[in-house]
């Protein structure tokens, strides 16, 4: 999307914090060592139990359970919610119906993107020409003080809404934090099960409602039951590309309970806590974005370019960002693509910034690259025009150390620079199917 538009954009500076540990962090501590740890989006979360690799390969043969309670829940209700929702985001909210979840994004008046998010719709009251409406948004952990900070700001009407219209409101709603109120009747922290055995596994401590509703739950569908007494928001979506996988949506108090009998009910089977580590490698193999990296970042990359532009609705009225969004969607020239490298041993790992080689020139940089069995899969931004399905790629390593740079190796190559690969990689289909 080329470099990040200022007129209309939403300034917002985090503030410093000292990492902390999630709710489930104690319950970590009796899985896995200390050292095992690192910070992410302000939290201390476990990077892995056994291995990336044994997680990564259990998510995908048997299923794994994540601790999602970091990322942010937010409530959004009354009359006017809808209304709200479809102005502040990309999709159609109008088109949700009760227990239906969308993916979206929320944008500034200049087009940045805030932060890629799920909306779902818990209530609908319209009878008697009233709407009491209730949404459950949750967003990026990373993300979250910036959003909710955008959300009060765009309520008070101290960040811009269109610029074009300069007198253009919103709707107002009503909006609660759901994870920051522990031990609110109503409160939520997710608790992700991912993977072929997951059926198994919530038909093991749920109702009998639960083991009828579960076999016929489709993605992005949901509904409200309770796990071994435990009332829990059972939704068919996840962040790991999973056929079948699940996020529960449990209170704060409960969180520590639920998942230790998951990870009871699933122990026949080879159910397995999972770290972020996996996380991130089955992300990337599926093809899924992170915020930063396949998703704005340095390179401001629209949902146009990393191939979701059917999460933005241009045929809506009105949403901000529509303006910067339509002239997007016409004008990239780079896309985010999906490479398969050899993963096999000698094989140097391919990282974050390499260059992406086409006909001896650069055509785009790695944005991230995991490992998955015996490949590396690498999620490249590239020249869109440049690389299609099945075409072969190379890559260049970029200098990692003061003996790389003193034997000449590079440490940035630009768009066009000419360079010679160290390996090659191919083209494999946008998204993973399994």
């Amino acid at each position: 999307m080329a470099e990040k538009q200022t007129e209309g954009a939403f300034v917002f500076e985090p503030a410093d914090g000292t990492p902390e540990g999630s709710i489930l962090y104690r319950e970590h501590l009796k899985l896995t060592e200390k050292s095992h740890f690192a910070e992410f989006a302000g939290y201390l979360m476990p990077l892995w139990y056994s291995s990336i690799a044994a997680e990564h390969a259990a998510v995908r043969e048997r299923a794994g359970i994540f601790d999602c309670t970091h990322m942010g829940v937010l409530e959004v209700m009354g009359g006017e919610a809808e209304n709200f929702l479809n102005a502040l985001t990309t999709n159609n909210v109008s088109a949700l119906r009760k227990g239906a979840a969308q993916y979206s994004y929320i944008l500034d008046a200049a087009g940045n993107v805030l932060d890629d998010i799920i909306v779902y719709r818990r209530a609908e009251d319209k009878s008697a020409g009233q709407m009491a409406d209730k949404f459950m948004v949750v967003v990026n952990a990373a993300n979250e003080p910036k959003v909710k900070a955008y959300l009060a700001a765009v309520q008070a009407g101290k960040a811009a809404i269109d610029l074009s219209r300069p007198e253009r409101c919103l709707a107002k709603a009503g909006v609660r934090d759901m994870r920051g109120a522990v031990g609110g009747p109503d409160c939520r922290v997710d608790i992700a099960l991912q993977g072929p055995a997951s059926p198994d596994v919530l038909c093991k401590l749920g109702t009998d409602e639960v083991k009828k509703r579960v076999g016929t739950l489709k993605s992005f569908q949901f509904f409200e039951e309770k796990l071994a007494g435990i009332r829990c928001i059972i939704s068919q979506t996840g962040y790991t590309g999973a056929k079948v996988g699940y996020e529960l949506f449990v209170n704060p108090d409960s969180a520590a309970d639920l998942w230790w009998r998951l990870l009871d009910a699933g122990k026949d089977t080879g159910v397995v806590p999972c770290g972020l580590g996996a996380r991130d490698s089955l992300r990337i193999e599926a093809g899924l974005p992170l915020y930063g990296h396949e998703l704005a970042g340095q390179h401001n990359i629209s949902p146009f370019e990393a191939g979701y532009g059917w999460a933005v609705k241009l045929d809506k009225e009105f949403f901000i960002g529509k303006a910067a969004m339509g002239t997007a969607s016409q004008s990239f020239t780079m896309k985010v693509a999906r490479i398969e490298i050899s993963g096999e041993k000698g094989v140097r790992p391919v990282r974050q910034k390499d260059a992406v080689i086409s006909n001896g020139a650069c055509i785009g940089w790695v944005l991230s690259c995991a490992k998955a069995g015996n490949r590396q899969i690498a999620l490249v931004y590239v020249e869109k025009d440049k690389v299609a399905e099945g075409d072969s790629v190379g890559f260049y390593y970029l200098a990692r150390s003061e003996s790389h740079k003193s034997r000449g190796r590079k440490q940035t190559v630009e768009r066009g620079e000419k360079v010679k690969p160290d390996v090659e990689g191919k083209t494999v289909g946008r998204f993973e199917k399994f």
